[in-house]
Order: C-alpha cells, then structure tokens, then sequence
C-alpha cells in the first residue's frame, strides 16, 4: 500500500521581507501589506438573469459605473469593466464565496475564476499618499477626480495595478498588483518615499 503523506502548504507572501523598509518610512505614508485576500473574477451579463442574484449572494449591487468600487456585505466589488468585476474579501472566504455564487448563477452563462493567488495588496495611508504615487501614475488623484470608491486598472512606476481609492481625501489607497511584480513596486515606493524623510 501507498504511502500517503499530508502536504502543509507553507504559503509565503511576495512582500513578508519589506516590513522593515516599510516601517522606516517617513511619519507622512504607511504602507502595509494585506496578503493572501480573497479576490475572485466574476464575468455575467450586468441585465441578464443572474446578476440580481450574484449581486444578493455579495450582499450589495455590483457596481456599473465604470472605475467604482462598493462594499456588499463581507467583500469589496470592483468594477473593472462592462461585465467584469472582481471580489475581494477576507483570507479563507474563497470557498464560501465560490459557493453562494455558483449557485447564485443558477443556469445563467457566467464565469467565476479564482484569481487569489495572482495578487498581493498594498494598503497605503497617509497625508503623503496623493504626492507619492502621482510620482509614477497617471490617474489624477484629487479629491475632485478621485473621490472615495473610485477603481482604476492603471500603470504604477510601469507596473499594472488595480488602485483603489478608500477615502476622500486620497489619503487611503489600497493597491493590487501581481504578485510577481510586487518587489519591484515595494521598491519604488520605498525610493519614492526617500526624499520625505
């Protein structure tokens, strides 16, 4: 008979070594990050048969005002196009979600692709956020053009990211990016900082 071993995933976050360079930023910007978050891709006709249901499974209405985001229930829905939006909830809400929306779109066409693994989260706070990230970005981040609940799929120092817009006075971004391309937008971000000390 086979040997069957249990397998302990050690999951590891792309960013676990900056927290020191991240605690050494000046008073004025705090970056954070908040690995492992659920974030989920849901693709369904915005007028068709299932969104009513999808949208009470999150317990909120899927936004349809391009470059928003809204919170339902115990996630955050992005918008990031025409009938695409992305979940984001807690660490360990994947099976929960992935269930209550199945289910939620019945017999309607849509797609659910678990995207948990592709992204870490930054969480950027402070007076400096506005003035720092406008260093590699494009996206005007006033208060004006960017108020609280804005989405955007932008570049950042030419690294795709989804930036998020927490408050109203751009002083709470969150940002999600690739995984992959998360040590290189940690740097920059340390660098951007540099001149703040």
């Amino acid at each position: 008979m086979a040997d069957i071993s249990v397998r302990t995933s050690l999951r590891r976050s792309p960013l676990g070594h900056w927290t020191t360079e991240f605690d050494q930023l000046p008073r004025g910007v705090r970056i954070a990050e908040s690995p492992f978050l659920t974030m989920l891709t849901v693709r369904l006709d915005p007028a068709g048969p299932a969104a009513a249901d999808v949208a009470k499974a999150l317990g909120g209405e899927l936004p349809t005002t391009p470059c928003t985001f809204v919170r339902g229930g115990e996630a955050e829905l992005l918008w990031l196009g025409p009938d695409e939006w992305l979940v984001v909830a807690a660490p360990g809400a994947t099976d929960r979600l992935t269930g209550a929306l199945r289910a939620a779109f019945g017999e309607a066409f849509g797609t659910l692709t678990d995207v948990s693994a592709q992204r870490t989260t930054l969480d950027l706070t402070g007076p400096l956020t506005r003035d720092i990230l406008a260093r590699g970005c494009a996206v005007d981040l006033h208060p004006r053009a960017a108020p609280a609940g804005t989405c955007v799929q932008t570049l950042l120092a030419r690294t795709g990211v989804v930036l998020q817009v927490r408050d109203d006075t751009a002083t709470a971004v969150r940002l999600l990016v690739r995984a992959s391309f998360a040590p290189h937008l940690a740097a920059w971000l340390v660098d951007a900082c540099a001149e703040y000390r």
